[in-house]
């Protein structure tokens, strides 16, 4: 079993998928306590493999982004390979604190400050600015890195870090923007 705060179609809003339909699973639970989290993690439902892979299967898009809370917590490989036969592409966004199963097709990674990330494969890094020195984020094997806004407050900082330190991209909330879950 699964705790499951929402299962919901959408376009990913963020990083490098920005604006692909999308099937998210959000999971309740997080081993952080970051200040700008949006998910309600006392909230939500057990749920078996079988459950989530058939409400998954009720939407069209091949993408499902496996988000939370921290996902890293609750998927294994049975889960991701449920998916696979599902016939989806698996997308997990994760703070990195935790190993993953092998299978999953990308890696987004959101570090936060203080800490450790233990993943040895992602795809893209994505830190939600605040202030903080970003730069050793650098140093983690993704092929993409964005920055984010924190929930759009501090967009033209960002824009002039961003500016000055060619090698980060923007990443804007775009599902916010456009007010759809």
């Amino acid at each position: 079993m699964r705790k499951i705060n929402e299962i919901f179609y959408s376009l990913q809003g963020e990083g490098y998928h920005t604006g692909t339909p999308a099937v998210f699973v959000r999971f309740s639970g997080c081993n952080l306590k970051c200040s700008f989290c949006d998910t309600q993690h006392e909230a939500g439902r057990s749920m078996t493999d079988e459950e989530i892979v058939e409400e998954v299967k009720k939407y069209p898009a091949r993408m499902v982004i496996l988000t939370g809370g921290e996902p890293g917590l609750w998927i294994d490989s049975d889960l991701v390979d449920a998916l696979h036969a599902a016939g989806k592409y698996v997308s997990i966004e994760t703070n990195g604190t935790c190993r993953l199963p092998a299978g999953i097709d990308w890696v987004t990674c959101s570090p936060k400050e203080g800490a450790a990330v233990k993943l040895e494969r992602m795809d893209e890094v994505k830190v939600v600015y605040t202030g903080q020195d970003v730069s050793r984020y650098l140093s983690l094997p993704a092929q993409h890195y964005f920055l984010q806004p924190c929930s759009c407050r501090n967009t033209e900082e960002v824009i002039a870090y961003l500016l000055q330190h060619p090698q980060w991209r923007l990443s804007l909330q775009t599902h916010k923007l456009l007010q759809i879950p």
